[in-house]
């Protein structure tokens, strides 16, 4: 997920929250399933009901339960993470949130696989309540705040997009490429210049560090932190702006087959580095298949462990049902329960 650190999944550290719940008569209310919820308030705290007082009237004003505001959510985050607040809420950190919040988009992602409105709806006001928790965090160190955030995010867009806001004409999605990455080099480039002439202790040699950095890359703007497959994706579509790309579609597809050829000569040698590396080339030229095809390798491999996954559990319930896991069975009756969830899965579509 971009960071190697280890970080306190939800479910423990609600576990803990709970029992600090507990311990002063209640149950956690976030998923409205506490047996308190709604009744005994009498053995709430002062500072409980007052809070639920002050939700309540939030939710109340101009029908927002329905209608929902931005500054409703701010308030929410600002309450649970006040001193008579949530204990799990207020030791969150930026790099805790982050986890929240890739968690979520995936459940987005999820979501609009299955087009379920819904189910949408209510997966993007999560992840939307993630990146307000994050901006909330800076606010909170004086940083700024997300109303900030939205400003620089609009000016920017309308900067990134002169031939919609400004004067520019583009006669084709090549030239409208070519213009954004412009348009992001000359932002960093400013970015560097500012940060250069605020900064009076750089030394000769810091300032010639600085020339080079802001000749850059194209591929400055790809985060290392990407989930590896996405990140080869979007390199290689990087690199296809800049004029780098193979010919058509079945030169990629050779280089495809050479890549698994040396894979296998690296398997029979034995050396593992050089295996891990052969492999990752086969990986990597394959990302290149998919986007010569229009397809996201990303959402594509999502999609097969999906449909793999689904398959294996319809397997698992079958033998489960008389009384067998998978190991209990051999490997023909596993081929034939597995053609069988084909066949259903096939039949659904």
């Amino acid at each position: 997920m971009g960071t190697a650190e280890t970080i306190s999944t939800r479910k423990d550290d609600r576990e803990g929250e709970e029992k600090y719940d507990r311990s002063v008569g209640t149950e956690d209310k976030r998923d409205g399933k506490g047996k308190d919820s709604g009744k005994n308030c009498d053995t709430r705290s002062a500072e409980t009901i007052e809070n639920l007082s002050e939700a309540q009237k939030l939710l109340d004003i101009e029908g927002l339960s329905k209608k929902g505001n931005l500054s409703v959510i701010i308030k929410i985050i600002q309450t649970l993470r006040s001193e008579n607040g949530c204990p799990w809420d207020r030791k969150q950190t930026p790099e805790t949130i982050w986890k929240c919040l890739a968690e979520e988009m995936y459940e987005l992602l999820a979501a609009i696989k299955d087009d379920d409105h819904d189910e949408i709806c209510e997966e993007l006001g999560d992840v939307l309540f993630q990146i307000v928790f994050i901006a909330e965090i800076y606010r909170e160190k004086k940083a700024f705040d997300i109303e900030k955030s939205i400003a620089m995010s609009a000016e920017k867009m309308i900067r990134r997009h002169p031939h919609i806001y400004g004067d520019s004409a583009v006669k084709n999605e090549e030239e409208l490429w070519a213009n954004w990455e412009r348009i992001k080099r000359e932002e960093k480039e400013k970015k560097q210049n500012i940060k250069n002439s605020t900064d009076s202790t750089n030394t000769a040699e810091s300032y010639s560090n600085n020339e080079k950095e802001q000749r850059g890359s194209i591929l400055d703007s790809v985060p290392v932190g990407m989930p590896a497959l996405m990140r080869s994706y979007k390199i290689s579509e990087r690199a296809v702006r800049a004029g780098f790309d193979w010919k058509d579609i079945d030169e990629v597809i050779a280089k495809t087959s050479e890549e698994w050829e040396e894979f296998k000569s690296a398997l029979n040698k034995g050396d593992k580095d050089d295996i891990a590396m052969e492999f990752g080339d086969v990986l990597f030229t394959l990302a290149n298949v998919a986007r010569l095809t229009g397809v996201h390798p990303e959402l594509a491999l999502n999609s097969s462990t999906g449909k793999f996954e689904k398959r294996f559990r319809y397997m698992e319930k079958m033998l489960a049902e008389r009384g067998y896991s998978l190991k209990d069975v051999p490997r023909q009756e596993l081929e034939s329960l597995w053609d069988k969830a084909k066949e259903i899965e096939n039949n659904r579509h």
